[in-house]
C-alpha cells in the first residue's frame, strides 16, 4: 500500500486521509467513519453476462440503484455483480475496499468506469485507498488527475434509482 501512496505523491494527487475500523457497507461507514465534508460514494463492481467486460459504477452513498435500468443506460444486455475472485484479479482488492482508486491496480484497463452525474457534481469524494480501514477525501480535480495518470476513461451517466 505504501507504493500506492507514493504513486499519489509522485503524481501530485492531493488527499486527506482518515483511518478508521474496517467497514464493509455504507451503513458501517456511516457509523465508523468520522463525519467528512466530501461526498460519500457507493461502488458497484459489475460484469457482463459473458464475463468479458467488467465495470465499476460509482454513485452517491445512499442511492439504491435499479440494475435492470442501469444495464440499459450502460448499453449492456445483462449485468451482475462481479465475484470477489474477479475483483481481486482486476482491481487487486478485497470486497469492502472497492473505490475508484482501485483502478490504480487495473494496469490492463480491463475495468470500465461509470460515474453517476449527480455524484460527479460534488466538489470532493470519499474513497477507500485499496483497503477498507481508511478513507481519503479527494477533490474532483485530483480525481480527474488520478484517472488521467492511470489512463482510465470515465463515462458520466444518470444512474437510475429504485
Amino acid at each position: 500500500m505504501e507504493t500506492f501512496f507514493q504513486f499519489l505523491e509522485d503524481n501530485q494527487i492531493a488527499y486527506t486521509r482518515h483511518d478508521h475500523p474496517a467497514v464493509y457497507t455504507v451503513e458501517e461507514a456511516d457509523r465508523l467513519v468520522p463525519e467528512l465534508t466530501a461526498s460519500k460514494t457507493k461502488n458497484l463492481f459489475l460484469r457482463d453476462d459473458k464475463g468479458k467486460r467488467h465495470f465499476l459504477v460509482i454513485v452517491p452513498g445512499h442511492k439504491q440503484v435499479d440494475l435492470k435500468q442501469l444495464k440499459n443506460r450502460m448499453e449492456i444486455k445483462r449485468i451482475s455483480f462481479g465475484s470477489p475472485e474477479r475483483m481481486k484479479k482486476h482491481l487487486g482488492i478485497e470486497p469492502g475496499a472497492v473505490s475508484v482508486l482501485a483502478l490504480y491496480n487495473d494496469k490492463a484497463h480491463a475495468v470500465e468506469l461509470f460515474m453517476d452525474q449527480e455524484l460527479w457534481a460534488s466538489d470532493s469524494f470519499q474513497c477507500h485507498p485499496l483497503v477498507n480501514t481508511a478513507t481519503l477525501e479527494i477533490t474532483r480535480e485530483n480525481l480527474t488527475r488520478f484517472l488521467e495518470v492511470t489512463g482510465h476513461d470515465m463515462k458520466l451517466i444518470q444512474v437510475p434509482e429504485r
